[in-house]
């Protein structure tokens, strides 16, 4: 049992007869009345997020998880399949318990969340930032740049990017893989 002031980003709680994952919270000490917490959850088992408020001092039931690299391989349609790379062994996960899977391209390396009781996969991890090359945009307008201008691009894993007016097709671009936007031109 771990208490209110234990909630950081990336617990994993017993809340509601479901296991969810803390996206964000905040801490909140009004000049009148208790503290609270008040925070953004996300069910593991649904991927439906929730607001909620804990009290101060609120009894949390956390659970105890493992981090796992895992490689990503493919799609079925259905599932998604990832290899664990120390043991070589696989698993497959609906596509609820991965948050961006428009950016998740084969051959990438994720952390994998595992329930230590039932050794089942919660959720998975992306990294900060991913490698994507472009496959399809408009051509810049020449004499366009004199603004933050963006244009739509399309990237190898399907997504649609906002992308300054100078990234054409066949770049490699880093992608934020929280929010989904472009970071900056990879140059080889």
């Amino acid at each position: 049992m771990a208490n209110t002031s234990d909630i950081r980003n990336g617990l994993c709680i017993r809340y509601n007869d479901d296991i969810y994952k803390i996206i964000e919270f905040l801490h909140v000490k009004p000049g009148k009345g208790p503290a609270f917490v008040r925070t953004k959850m996300k069910s593991v088992t649904t991927g439906k997020t929730i607001d909620n408020t804990f009290s101060a001092g609120h009894k949390i039931d956390d659970v105890r998880v493992e981090t796992h690299k895992f490689q990503y391989l493919y799609n079925d349609g259905e599932f998604y399949h990832f290899m664990n790379e120390a043991d070589y062994s696989q698993i497959r996960l609906l596509e609820a318990a991965i948050d961006r899977t428009d950016l998740l391209k084969e051959g990438e390396v994720v952390t994998i969340l595992i329930n230590t009781e039932d050794d089942m996969p919660l959720s998975v991890d992306m990294p900060a930032t991913v490698v994507l090359e472009v496959t399809h945009t408009e051509p810049g307008v020449k004499g366009n740049t004199a603004t933050n201008a963006t244009k739509p691009a399309t990237v190898e894993t399907g997504a649609e990017v906002n992308v300054p007016l100078f990234i054409n097709e066949g770049d490699k671009i880093r992608v934020e893989t929280e929010k989904g936007t472009y970071k900056e031109r990879i140059k080889e």
